[in-house]
């Protein structure tokens, strides 16, 4: 059975989507939680895939978080292996400080469901499966210069790096395309310092998880299972 070593952050911002997906897929998930395992006991070579998940953390807080380091080791000696990595938001962001490169707080926060504007490469990519609309949910405050050798798949205005590739077998999403929206209850408590501090009214975002969510959560799920399906996972 092939076996994949996911680093979570925070209980709700756990595989979401990719759960289902991996499962019926014949694929292990051994969850391992960040400031509470061990993350130096862990082979970076040994799993088939490697998921790292997001949080309402910096990469740079390193003094206040300091299992940071071990986890920005651990990535990088991951990504030395060329094997499967992906991350997502706070993983995205873990991915390009282990590739050498800063991570720094963006313009503006973005939170909310809004596109994505794909660049060429993204467009010959498994992005490509979000639909014409290009939905996405966003949540985020920080963002990254792109890693030397990656090449760059989706923006927005304030965003340039969006998502990015480094090789075929290396993906880092600043947006999520793994949330159940049927789940945004959960997030929406767990982020209920930071939405009101941003001025997000929790309504409006509870309602477009109504609206949108569904046929997001299903284009995000295509784009997943397109990039486990190019990896023969």
């Amino acid at each position: 059975m092939r076996k994949c070593v996911a680093i979570r952050h925070v209980a709700f911002e756990d595989l979401g989507l990719l759960g289902p997906l991996l499962k019926s897929r014949g694929v292990a998930v051994h969850m391992v939680d960040a400031g509470v395992d061990d993350l130096g006991s862990i082979d970076p070579g040994e799993a088939d895939l490697v998921i790292v998940l997001g949080a309402p953390i910096g990469v740079y807080e390193t003094d206040r978080y300091p299992f940071l380091l071990p986890e920005i080791e651990l990535i990088g000696r991951r990504l030395a292996t060329g094997k499967p990595l992906i991350g997502i938001c706070l993983g995205a962001q873990l991915i390009a400080r282990a590739a050498g490169e800063r991570v720094y707080a963006g313009v503006a926060k973005e939170i909310g469901y809004a596109p994505v504007t794909l660049t060429p490469e993204g467009e010959r990519s498994p992005l490509a499966r979000l639909g014409s609309d290009r939905q996405v949910l966003h949540w985020h405050g920080d963002t990254f210069d792109l890693p030397r050798g990656a090449v760059r798949l989706a923006s927005t205005v304030i965003t340039p790096n969006q998502a990015f590739a480094i090789g075929p077998a290396v993906l880092g999403l600043q947006f999520h395309v793994e949330v159940d929206p049927a789940r945004i209850e959960q997030w929406l408590i767990g982020h209920t310092v930071e939405l009101t501090a941003a001025g997000v009214d929790v309504c409006t975002l509870r309602s477009s998880a109504r609206e949108i969510g569904p046929a997001v959560a299903a284009a995000g799920e295509r784009v997943l299972a397109g990039w486990l399906d190019q990896l023969s996972i």
